[in-house]
Order: structure tokens, then sequence, then C-alpha cells
């Protein structure tokens, strides 16, 4: 059987929640707490501009896999960006196809939703998914490109 890829619904914020957990472990971070996981992905899943899509090794099987999508209007582009988050896949599912779904699947959300742009931040010690991520175009650019952040809050992981 194939590999199964869909948008989540509200009723499966739980789900998406455990495996954002799920990441959130494997990181080797305590925090967020669960609670504040699924709080977030509750408010976010019924926002206009985020979507979580969740994806599993066939029909027969639970989700295994999440990534997180938040659009926006791109001024450079003059047209939509779709930020690719949180590609996650259970160890246990891993090399099954389940993130290249959840990839395919978060090309064609953004492509129907008009954008002109895909971005998304990787580990670059983690070989496997920038192989992953270059097979579908993605690249850090030249001169390389480097995503930056700046934490504004206090939290343990700051």
């Amino acid at each position: 059987m194939p590999v199964h890829a869909w948008k989540a619904g509200p009723h499966e914020a739980e789900i998406v929640a455990r495996l954002l957990v799920a990441f959130r472990d494997h990181m080797g971070y305590e925090w967020p707490s669960e609670n504040a996981f699924l709080a977030g992905v509750e408010r976010l899943i019924e926002e206009r501009d985020t979507e979580f899509l969740l994806a599993a090794p066939d029909e027969d099987s639970p989700p295994s896999g999440v990534v997180q999508l938040r659009f926006r209007h791109g001024i450079w582009r003059a047209g939509g960006d779709c930020l690719v988050e949180d590609v996650f896949v259970e160890e246990t599912a891993r090399g099954r196809g389940v993130a290249r779904a959840l990839l395919e699947l978060a090309t064609e959300r953004a492509l129907e939703r008009g954008c002109r742009r895909m971005e998304l931040d990787v580990n670059e010690a983690n070989v496997g998914a920038l192989a992953l991520y270059e097979s579908f175009g993605f690249s850090a650019g030249e001169p390389r490109d480097l995503y930056m952040r700046r934490h504004l809050d206090a939290g343990p992981e700051a």
C-alpha cells in the first residue's frame, strides 16, 4: 500500500501535538510542555495561514509523520511564501517514504495557495534530511543563505 498523506483537521489536533512532542523529545528538549503543544496546535489549526499535514506508511497505519506549513504574502516574490516547519517522522516509519509524501503534499498545498517560494531550516548535520530537501529543489544558495534566529523569551530552550 502507498504512503497516505493528508491535511490534518481540527479533530486531529491531539495527533499533531503527539507527533510534535515526539519531535521535541527526539531533539532532546523538555519544554514546551505537552499541554502547551496541544494548546498551540489547537490555536493554529484553526488559522487560515497555518496547516498541519499528517502521513502514515499506509492507510491502515496510524499517523507517524507531521509537518507544519505557514503561509504569508512575500513582497520580493510578489506572491505567496510557504514556510515548512517541524518536519518529523517517527523512527519506526523512517525510510518508508513518509517524509517524501509530506513534502509532496506540502508542495501541492503551497502551489494551490499561489506560493512562489518555499523555505525551511535544517540542521546541516542531518544528512538524510538535506538529501531529501535537495531532491525537492531546496538549496542553501550562493553565497550560502543562513537562517538566523533571536529568542526573545526567557524559556528554558532560549
